[in-house]
């Protein structure tokens, strides 16, 4: 599923850019390697703690999810799909819910709310006959907005 959510551009990969996506609140779920340094998960919780997102130890190492990445070897990355992170905490959560099934449960309320946000725009009416976008006519013919 991480290799998917990769393929679709929504995987940060490496500290670096692990830290720059929790900064900007991209990021969703930060995932860190079983073996990796102490140093090294120590940031990603911070990362989680500055994006307000979640942070988990994950049961592969670091070449497990390197493999998974198309990588040789990497100690945290970060989704930053809802539905992406969503799927991978799943997983995680059959596999292992004692550990994973509060994270999912957080996870599942927040794709929730993002289907809703994205589902309750604000509608857009189509302009009558003769009207332009802006709601009187000719407005594109006469230049609106230009400067008389």
């Amino acid at each position: 599923m991480i290799g998917l959510a990769k393929k679709a551009g929504r995987v940060e990969i490496g500290e670096e850019p692990v830290g720059s996506a929790a900064r900007s609140k991209h990021a969703r779920v930060i995932l860190v390697a079983s073996d990796a340094a102490a140093s090294s998960v120590r940031r990603a919780y911070a990362f989680a703690q500055t994006g307000a997102c979640l942070c988990l130890t994950i049961p592969a190492d670091k070449d497990a999810l390197g493999r998974a990445l198309g990588r040789s070897s990497c100690a945290m990355a970060a989704v930053t799909d809802v539905g992406f992170a969503d799927a991978i905490v799943k997983k995680l959560a059959v596999m292992d819910p004692e550990h994973y099934e509060q994270a999912s449960q957080r996870l599942q309320i927040k794709a929730r709310r993002a289907m809703e946000r994205r589902g309750a725009g604000p509608a857009r009416e189509e302009p009558a006959p003769g009207q332009e976008a802006h709601g009187f006519p000719g407005a594109a013919a006469a230049g609106a907005g230009a400067a008389p």
